[in-house]
């Protein structure tokens, strides 16, 4: 068995051996997402405008023998996105749709930028497993499972978690820095559904959930004005 020395061992390394590891967990069960490639790699054919295709799977692939290096290299996550959110929070999602050469290898990734006291608000991923790598800062990082039990703690530069498919997990800044953290998914198209989003930005009657919150309908519409889709 090889070990590892683990003072020795560099940034990248370490998301290296993370996301191998997460492959080799969940390669039984990536099925149950994502289908298992029929070819060594599909880039989509952009005369089919895989752009605006809402599954790629269903958009013919490139001749194998037109794809190039470029196709597999994506070069966008060398800063943060350009815009924060007001919880203080930058995300660069990549998918086939900006990133052609992950196309049928079910995998995904993500860049969060996180200001100090700034938080990943509690979201689930229906069709991911997600790790999740703090490349820089102090991130209070967890995940509630189904018997309501938190599993949470602060990790640091070079740690590395896990959170399961389908259960809410939540981030925030603890440090008195900027915070950088990569998550890795095993599914090209995870999904995300965010909690205060889908019950106070949703179409859900007030009644319902004046009845589930213990709320007014004053504070209802206070949340969903705060909540509502944004044009």
């Amino acid at each position: 068995m090889c070990t590892y020395d683990k003072k020795k061992m560099s940034p990248l390394l370490t998301v290296l051996l993370a996301i191998f590891s997460l492959h080799g967990y969940t390669s039984d069960r990536a099925t149950a997402s994502d289908p298992d490639p029929l070819q060594d790699f599909c880039i989509p054919n952009i005369k089919w405008g895989y752009g605006r295709a809402a599954r790629l799977e269903t958009v013919p692939c490139k001749n194998s023998s037109e794809a190039t290096t470029d196709d597999f290299v994506f070069s966008g996550l060398k800063k943060p996105a350009d815009t924060f959110s007001n919880m203080g929070i930058s995300a660069v999602s990549v998918t086939p749709q900006i990133f052609p050469g992950l196309n049928t290898l079910g995998m995904s990734f993500v860049r969060a930028d996180i200001k100090v006291g700034g938080i990943n608000a509690p979201h689930f991923h229906p069709r991911a497993t997600e790790l999740t790598y703090v490349l820089q800062g102090k991130v209070y990082s967890g995940f509630v499972d189904s018997a309501n039990r938190v599993f949470a703690k602060v990790i640091e530069e070079g740690e590395v978690m896990v959170f399961p498919r389908g259960l809410v997990h939540f981030q925030m800044n603890v440090g008195e820095s900027p915070a950088t953290v990569f998550g890795c998914f095993n599914s090209q198209n995870p999904g995300v559904q965010k909690i205060p989003s889908a019950i106070f930005g949703s179409e859900i009657k007030d009644e319902l959930l004046e009845k589930a919150f213990g709320m007014n309908s004053k504070q209802i519409d206070k949340l969903r004005r705060k909540f509502a889709p944004k044009d």
